[in-house]
């Protein structure tokens, strides 16, 4: 592999690494879906969930309207190791966010990547989230809401 292709491969990853994090703040989940291969699998232990597929993942962000009231998610580049065709890598989490039952909280955490070259650019094969902390004391703040007319 020449150092531009390996630059080139780079970019490209952490471009991907940056639109999911876009997709699921936006809640666009057939975006999210979209940037996995069709086998691909995103697991999340502590929640616990397991996706596996495009249609998996699909299923899943049309249900978070139901049970998050807000998210916010900070990601942060890490490791990003090539191997030809394939990869894997780290992307640093920070994330602050409530569910509709009103509980909430913030976390740290990981996300173990692997990805696939395809046709279509890179794409996710695995996301596994690791969480590292985790504080479920009440959120003090909340998100805006509209102002009522006078």
């Amino acid at each position: 592999m020449s150092d531009l292709q390996a630059v080139v491969d780079r970019v490209e990853i952490e471009a991907l690494r940056g639109e999911f994090t876009d997709a699921v703040m936006m809640r666009d989940y057939d975006r999210v879906a979209s940037l996995f291969t069709p086998d691909g699998v995103w697991r999340m232990p502590n929640i616990p969930v397991e996706l596996e597929g495009r249609e998996a993942i699909r299923a899943w962000g049309r249900r978070v309207p139901d049970l998050v009231d807000f998210l916010v998610q900070n990601t942060h580049p890490g490791l990003i190791q090539l191997g030809g065709d394939t990869a894997s890598g780290r992307t640093y989490i920070s994330e602050v966010g409530r569910g509709l039952d009103g509980r909430g909280g913030q976390n740290y955490a990981i996300y173990h990547d692997r990805y696939q070259r395809t046709d279509e650019g890179w794409k996710f094969t695995e996301r596994v989230y690791e969480v590292r902390y985790e504080d479920s004391s009440p959120l003090a703040g909340s998100p805006p809401r509209p102002a009522r007319d006078a």
